[in-house]
Order: C-alpha cells, then structure tokens, then sequence
C-alpha cells in the first residue's frame, strides 16, 4: 500500500474520542468489598465486569476504562485481594498460584512477582502479588490476606538476596524474598 492509499484510509476513517467522565462515585475498600455511592455492589459478575475494565494511568491513579468511556475511582490500597493459594512442586521447582477475589487465577513468576511492603509506624509486613500491568509504571496488584499469606509464610525457605540471608519462596525458578534473617551474633547460635 503507498503512502497515498494508507493517508486515505486514515482520513475516512472516524476518530473515535474517549468520553470523560471525571470522577466516577466508586470506592474499592481494603477488603475488597466494591462500593457504588457509598452502597455495596453485592452482584459478583458486576465487580468481575468492572474489575476487567480497571487500570491505572501514568500518575498511579485507578479508572475504570473502556473503548466508549472512562473515569477515575478510589481504591484504598490495592483493588484485588488474593484469597487463595495453591502450590506444587518444592524449592526451584515450586509452582505457586493465588486465586482472587474475582476468581481471577495468578501463578507467581518474574511477569507476576510478590512483593512485601512494611507499614512505617509498626514495621507489620503487608504482602502483594503484580495481577497485570498499569499504563504507566504502577501496576495493578492484590494485597494478599492474612490467612493467605500465613500459608505463604509456611512454604518459606532460606535464601540469599543481593548479599543478605532471606526468608522466602520459590515459584516458577524465581526467588521472593518475605523478610530478612536476623544476623548471627556470638551469643547466638544459628
């Protein structure tokens, strides 16, 4: 095709806009629990809809976004929560697989990591698995609930991580570090 032709079929073809629709009165709480004006969506194929149209764009911010429209949202930590776990395999072999709140299934790897963020006043951990991509550099993530992680925690191993000794998981050849070892001392035996 010259570049006349392809000019020309650019010029008929419509542009399409993206309505803007602000501000959209959606709430995603902590637990997962989704909220439309301040009432909860209790349908669970509503939230899996929506859930397929949720991204994040370059500023980190959450919309809902489809061909036609988009609005932005509020999420007050993370818009999944991994509910369940799954593994086989043990050490470099081991395979991990979270389900989540919207039966959406994960396999921990290098395109999906897990990753341990520390409240600043308590030092608590709070881990999080990568579900998919945002526009920008943020990612869409699940925070994974206690009882989850508790299990996670139980298939934990030795490592070694840029130099430090850490506790953590194998999944798909892939070391996730859950927390640092405490440092031997002459007082204590390791």
């Amino acid at each position: 095709m010259s570049e006349r032709q392809k000019q020309i079929c650019t010029d008929a073809m419509p542009m399409r806009h993206v309505a803007e629709c602000g501000d959209l009165p959606f709430l995603i709480k902590r637990d997962g629990t989704w909220l439309y004006k301040g009432s909860p969506i209790n349908r669970k194929p509503m939230i899996c809809l929506f859930s397929s149209v949720l991204t994040r764009d370059e500023t980190g911010r959450f919309l809902l976004e489809t061909p036609a429209e988009r609005g932005w949202i509020e999420v007050e930590d993370a818009p999944f929560v991994a509910v369940e776990l799954e593994w086989s395999g043990s050490g470099k072999n081991q395979i991990l697989s979270f389900r989540t709140n919207v039966d959406e299934c994960v396999v921990v790897g290098a395109k999906h990591p897990i990753r341990i963020a520390h409240d600043l006043l308590s030092c608590e951990p709070t881990p999080y698995l990568r579900i998919r991509d945002g526009k920008g550099r943020f990612p869409i993530e699940a925070r994974i609930n206690r009882a989850t992680y508790y299990e996670l925690v139980a298939l934990a191993e030795p490592g070694i991580v840029h130099g430090r000794k850490a506790l953590g998981v194998w999944s798909e050849g892939v070391f996730f570090p859950l927390g640092d070892l405490p440092s031997c001392s002459q007082d204590v035996e390791c």
